[in-house]
């Protein structure tokens, strides 16, 4: 398996453009991230910064997440967000662009809540022609977009790998994939190892956390070694992110992957 770091989630003890270089030091050459702005238009120089601090650290971007909104306030993604298209346009060709600078080929496009007043129909209507226009831009440099089941947010409607398999056969686009997030799929009672037995060559992405607790492996009861060893049996081959709350220090929770990397 090929492990990277989710840095906005693990090593936040640090400032967001100390992060890769921490990450380094733990002995990662892959991070990921969440969107690393607070908008979805920054500055360049922002942009700027932030391309630096991971490419200074030698490290490789092998995911991120589009601009997904105010997510401290509950948002999950724009894709379905009727009258958001700007936004969710200008994060994408940010996105593109520092991917092609730091060699990331994989976007997490966050589906979006479902909205008061709004029918639930016309936003999946959107959703799929948002994510088949966006699914047809990323692939302009050989990149794919992952679709992501999510835990405690009762208004987002993808909670289980059927709900994202449901959208990704519908847009039919070979660049579009499930997003294997072990620790939101166990919450929401779905079985990942029946995911992986079931439809591996689906996955274009996977994240661990242990549950409950959303903290490193071997600190919950899933059954982690048994996700990873199906994973390598199937022939998985992309990253996996480490996407958890560090229990104690960032740097002081990777124990359990000694031997493995």
């Amino acid at each position: 398996m090929r492990y990277d770091v989710n840095l906005s989630i693990l090593f936040t003890e640090l400032p967001l453009l100390a992060r890769a270089e921490a990450a380094r030091a733990a002995g990662f050459t892959a991070v990921e991230y969440w969107w690393p702005f607070e908008t979805a238009s920054p500055a360049d120089r922002e942009v700027e910064a932030f391309v630096r601090s991971v490419a200074d650290a030698g490290m490789t971007l092998a995911s991120l997440n589009f601009f997904a909104g105010d997510m401290a306030a509950g948002d999950r993604g724009l894709i379905s967000w009727i009258g958001r298209e700007a936004e969710l346009a200008d994060s994408v060709a940010i996105a593109v662009g520092i991917a092609e600078r730091l060699g990331c080929r994989t976007f997490n496009a966050l589906y979006g809540n479902r909205l008061p007043g709004v029918d639930p129909a016309a936003q999946d209507e959107h959703a799929l022609s948002t994510l088949d226009e966006v699914a047809a831009r990323v692939a302009g440099i050989g990149a794919r977009l992952v679709l992501e089941p999510l835990s405690a947010v009762e208004a987002y409607p993808l909670r289980t790998a059927a709900d994202a398999f449901a959208v990704i056969d519908k847009v039919g686009r070979d660049n579009l994939a499930l997003l294997l997030d072990v620790y939101h799929l166990a919450v929401n009672g779905d079985d990942a190892a029946a995911v992986i037995a079931g439809r591996a060559a689906g996955i274009g992405h996977v994240q661990l956390a242990d549950a409950p607790g959303r903290h490193e492996p071997g600190t919950g009861s899933l059954d982690i070694e048994g996700y990873l060893t199906g994973l390598a049996e199937a022939g998985y081959e992309g990253y996996v992110g480490l996407e958890y709350v560090p229990a104690g220090a960032s740097a002081e929770s990777f124990g359990w992957l000694r031997g493995r990397r």
